[in-house]
């Protein structure tokens, strides 16, 4: 079974917001392994976290490139 995002992140999200809903999961997951270190839920929160880490990348080099390019227009 393929994992699936547990967050729909729209465009206008701030890496604070995606951060914040990085805790939140990681905080979930935490306690879910605790109980049940074998569900498969845990393994879908997992690449879920993953997923929004990426994203969370995403926007920050998007945002840099974006602040180096008006450096360079100068």
């Amino acid at each position: 079974m393929r994992a699936q995002r547990v967050w729909k992140v729209n465009g206008d999200a701030s890496v604070s917001q995606l951060q914040s809903r990085l805790d939140d999961l990681n905080k979930r997951l935490g306690q879910l392994e605790s109980q049940h270190p074998d569900s498969w839920t845990v393994q879908e929160l997992r690449a879920s976290a993953l997923g929004l880490s990426r994203e969370i990348d995403d926007v920050r080099c998007a945002e840099a490139t974006a602040a180096l390019s008006e450096l360079l227009r100068k």
